[in-house]
């Protein structure tokens, strides 16, 4: 248990970090893709975590995320809307003999197809109510919508990455 929190508090730290004294400062495309990896610490985040816990760590990783871009409420309420869709996800698309105590959901666990289909959907929720909160107006909602998608692939992929990188393999562990 010990172990756990302490292995979460240092990957929403050194993902933070990474975040934003790396990503934050990139200019990819014009802006068009923006890299979010600070999201892979909210969906590495165990199964059964309570609602209220899951929504709590949304909220509190979105507003430390707020306060070094100075976009306040922005990233706060994108994540506290995919941990709300996380819950309810999460229960849609799980495995007939249902999930470990315990287990993370990470791709060496649930296989690369699962993960892309759980880490899609919550990157591309987060994406869309950033983007559309950020520019509170729909008179260009394509261009939005295409920036949110590009930017919700290249964050899936920076995600992947990430895992393979650092994902030990953890099949036989329990």
């Amino acid at each position: 248990m010990i172990v756990t929190i302490i292995a979460n508090v240092f990957r929403f730290i050194a993902l933070m970090l990474l975040q934003v004294l790396v990503l934050d400062h990139l200019d990819i495309a014009n802006g068009w893709m923006v890299p979010y990896l600070y999201l892979l610490f909210l969906l590495m985040l165990p199964f059964e975590l309570p609602a209220w816990a899951s929504l709590l760590i949304g909220a509190f990783t979105g507003l430390v995320m707020d306060l070094f871009s100075n976009t306040p409420g922005m990233h706060m309420s994108a994540c506290v809307i995919m941990m709300f869709v996380r819950l309810r996800w999460l229960k849609l698309i799980a495995p007939r003999e249902g999930y470990e105590f315990g287990m993370r959901p990470t791709v060496p666990r649930m296989g690369l197809v699962w993960f892309v289909t759980y880490a899609g959907v919550l990157i591309l929720i987060h994406h869309l109510w950033l983007f559309f909160v950020e520019i509170h107006r729909f008179d260009s909602f394509f261009s939005t919508f295409l920036r949110a998608v590009l930017s919700a692939v290249f964050t899936l992929g920076l995600c992947l990455l990430a895992q393979f990188l650092t994902s030990r393999d953890e099949r036989g562990r329990t």
